[in-house]
């Protein structure tokens, strides 16, 4: 095969029935088990019935996209033998990333997420926090109307807006409390912005704002043993390849109120001679933006048997 990287996803692709496609593979089946005792609960019910605003409570989210690219990429293993070159996950994706590549277990890793999704969810109240994405604005004047907006409301730190997500060169994510994004969005619309598009999330990820939710997260990974990754990890905060428990400890960390460099992950990616990567996991989000960051890379993904053909295909 072709070299590839993988990159796994993170909130916003899952969806009720997202495994169906499987059918009763032995592997999604297993996967399903090892993270329902993990977590004490029926993963694969979860996922296979919801309701849908069930699968979009953070506190589900998070441990049920874990479970669903941990999954798929396990079956393209035992399928195919040939581990990525590379991997990368964007935000939550980052922990189903350490498990490909064997830093954590699911069984570690699941019920992890969960409580970094509980400690998001308690670290700023339903309604205080809030996300946007803007549309057709470079990232260095997103950052500029951020620091814009925030000062529009003194010096008090109450309200704050940050860029948390630089997913390709149109697109930004923004957070923080909802008064400062929706003043942020004022801003950066009469500044050129194409759009500006109010996220429906349930707490500002990877904002300062989630600094209390890292401190969580931290006394967690503390007690958590994580393994030297067998394969080369490009990480979202610092866009490095840590293989020292401690840094990657930290990394997660600081992930957790920090932003997603996303566009610079791809573009390390590229940087290690790898121009086809592969979403997997649920949905194709990060298989488009592959594409828009540069061109001349392939994006695919992977998230059921067909799919698993074709990308078969790609890098035969």
């Amino acid at each position: 095969m072709k070299p590839f990287a993988f990159v796994f996803p993170g909130q916003g692709s899952q969806s009720v029935g997202m495994l169906d496609a499987w059918g009763d593979h032995a592997i999604v089946s297993e996967t399903l088990k090892e993270a329902s005792d993990a977590l004490g609960e029926d993963v694969a019910k979860l996922i296979h019935e919801g309701p849908k605003e069930a699968l979009a409570l953070t506190t589900n989210t998070q441990p049920v996209m874990l479970v669903a690219a941990v999954a798929a990429y396990r079956v393209w293993m035992a399928e195919t033998g040939v581990a990525p070159q590379a991997v990368a996950g964007h935000s939550l994706g980052e922990y189903s990333a350490l498990v490909a590549a064997g830093a954590l277990t699911l069984a570690q890793a699941a019920p992890l997420v969960r409580l970094r999704a509980q400690a998001m969810q308690e670290a700023v109240p339903v309604g205080v926090g809030a996300m946007a994405a803007i549309l057709g604005m470079d990232a260095t004047k997103v950052i500029a109307g951020c620091a814009e907006a925030t000062a529009a409301f003194g010096t008090s730190g109450a309200e704050v807006v940050e860029a948390v997500n630089f997913n390709d060169s149109a697109q930004t994510v923004i957070a923080g409390s909802k008064a400062a994004v929706d003043k942020a969005c004022e801003i950066l619309k009469s500044n050129g912005a194409k759009r500006a598009l109010l996220l429906p999330v349930s707490a500002p990820f990877h904002s300062s704002l989630m600094k209390p939710a890292a401190e969580k997260l931290k006394a967690r990974l503390e007690d958590i043993e994580i393994a030297t990754p067998q394969i080369a990890l490009i990480n979202n905060i610092d866009v490095a390849i840590e293989m020292d428990a401690d840094r990657i400890r930290d990394a997660l960390y600081r992930q957790a109120f920090g932003p997603v460099r996303w566009v610079e992950c791809v573009q390390a990616i590229k940087a290690r001679g790898l121009t086809t990567v592969v979403e997997c996991g649920p949905g194709k989000v990060l298989a488009g933006m592959v594409k828009r960051i540069d061109a001349e890379m392939t994006g695919a993904a992977l998230f059921d048997p067909v799919s698993l053909e074709e990308v078969k295909g790609l890098l035969a």
